[in-house]
Parts: C-alpha cells; structure tokens; sequence
C-alpha cells in the first residue's frame, strides 16, 4: 500500500514514472485512503484480480526501534471493542515468507523483528480483512505487512521496502507463458 504524502515510500527511480519491481515480478502502487474500509474492499478486489499474487502493506509502528513484520492480525474492529467478524477466525496469520524478509532485512542491515503481536490501527485491520477473505489454496496470495519506526530515514524505508518485496516475489508462482505479458 503506497502513501503518496510519505515521498520515502516512492519507488519511481526514473523519469520513466514505472515504480521500482522486484525481480520476477511486477509492482502495482494503490494509492492509500483515510476510508479504511474502501481500501481494504479495493485491496481485496485486487488480489481477487489473477494478475495479483501479492500484497505487502506497508505502514508505521507504534513500538520504538526497529522495522516490524507483523506476523499475525486480530479479529478486531477498527474503531471500537470487540469481533469484526463473529464466524471469522480469532487470529489470522499473514501468508508471506516472513522468515526469508526477516534474514533480507538484516542482511541490508536494517535492525528488523517478526513480531507476534498486533498493533490496534487500521494496518492491522486491513491485514485481517486481507487475510480472512483469502481462499482455501495453495494458491493463495503472499500477504505481509511491513512497520517502519519513526524516524526512519528515506533510504532505509527504501531499502526495507525492496528487501521484503523482493523477498515475497522469490516465492511467487511463476505465470504461464500465456499469462505473462
């Protein structure tokens, strides 16, 4: 998820306008929104499109130190006590290759954690809506969710935003030729 008032988080690095992508893959920025629900109904319908077998969210931590990869998120409302779904899992865990984004994180030397618990805000909402709607498959989408602690400057956000994504587009299931385009 692209904040356009965060110029860190844009991955444009030529006057070509195409946003940086990682190897084998191919990078689609969605704007971000103050309507949590309509981004996570957008989100949701983009990884329903066949073209999009990924999704890394990306968002700020309330914890001091270093970036987070959120592992888990809560069946919480977004703003007030209680279930957003009442059917729906307690706990859903993100589908992402954590372990791997965690070792390219650190590599970059980036300090970087995996961390089990979830922050109340709208990142974790969108993590669950994202999570809860995926299908039973071995075809399910990679979903993650990067935090970036205050402070972090505009290479380190770069950095870690191209070791995690590169990181989830090693494990994506290569198209068929007839889909590649």
């Amino acid at each position: 998820m692209w904040n356009p008032d965060y110029p860190t988080w844009d991955l444009v690095e030529d006057l070509s306008g195409e946003p940086w992508s990682p190897p084998g893959a191919r990078t689609q920025p969605i704007p971000g929104d103050t309507d949590s629900p309509a981004l996570a109904d957008r989100l949701i319908a983009a990884l329903k499109d066949q073209d999009c077998a990924a999704l890394l969210l990306i968002g700020r931590t309330s914890h001091p130190g270093p970036f987070r990869l959120q592992m888990r998120a809560e069946n919480r409302r977004l703003d007030s006590a209680g279930r957003l779904d009442e059917t729906g899992p307690g706990v859903a865990r993100v589908t992402a290759p954590i372990a791997e984004m965690l070792r390219d994180l650190t590599a970059a030397g980036l300090p970087a954690i995996a961390a089990s618990d979830a922050e109340e805000d709208a990142g974790s909402y969108i993590l669950y809506r994202a999570l809860a709607d995926l299908p039973d498959s071995l075809n399910s989408p990679s979903i993650g969710l990067l935090r970036a602690p205050d402070g972090a400057t505009e290479e380190a956000m770069r950095t870690a935003i191209k070791a995690v994504a590169s990181a989830m587009a090693r494990h994506l299931t290569p198209l068929p030729r007839s889909s590649a385009a």
